[in-house]
């Protein structure tokens, strides 16, 4: 059986997303911005609101690499979620915009994404990585970089909400 390289990252990306459904089961809106405490102590690990929010970016990212039509990330996320921003407990709900929002980005970007994906030929996901240092010695070509966006990317920070999820007796998703 021959897949194409879009399909191939469509279908790890429709995995993630099954999983990033999952993991909000249980999660208020409350708890959301929230970093866990365990025993007393807070524990700095990116909470759902991060995780959702930085994930967020990549959708639109994706499609308009691509050259693809799709949603655009909203207006303040790039700031709060950014790679280089840092993950802060919201306990009065004011850091990071509501759980609804930031969800419905997530979806958005990557649920717009996987047709584009699976349109587009093999030749699309030649072209050269348009980021430079590291990133593009790691994954020099669009195909490779999106995969990767698609699926480590994405578990890595899913992971991430899975702990936190123990943390704050949520249980497994």
């Amino acid at each position: 059986m021959s897949r194409s390289q879009g399909n191939v990252a469509a279908d790890s990306l429709e995995l993630c997303l099954g999983y990033a459904e999952r993991l909000l089961k249980d999660v208020t809106p409350e708890q959301f911005g929230r970093l866990a405490v365990v025993n007393g102590q807070v524990i700095e690990s990116n909470h759902p609101a991060f995780v959702y929010g930085h994930l967020s970016l990549y959708g639109p990212r994706i499609l308009s690499e691509l050259g693809q039509p799709g949603p655009v990330v909203p207006e303040g996320f790039q700031a709060i979620f950014s790679k280089d921003a840092k993950c802060v407990d919201d306990s009065n709900g004011t850091v990071y915009p509501e759980m609804a929002k930031v969800t419905q980005a997530f979806f958005d970007g990557y649920k717009a994404a996987l047709p584009a994906l699976r349109s587009l030929p093999d030749s699309a996901f030649q072209a050269e990585n348009p980021m430079s240092g590291r990133m593009t010695e790691l994954f020099p070509t669009l195909g490779s970089l999106h995969a990767f966006y698609c699926g480590g990317h994405m578990m890595i920070h899913l992971g991430q909400v899975s702990a936190w999820r123990r943390m704050m007796n949520l249980g497994a998703a």
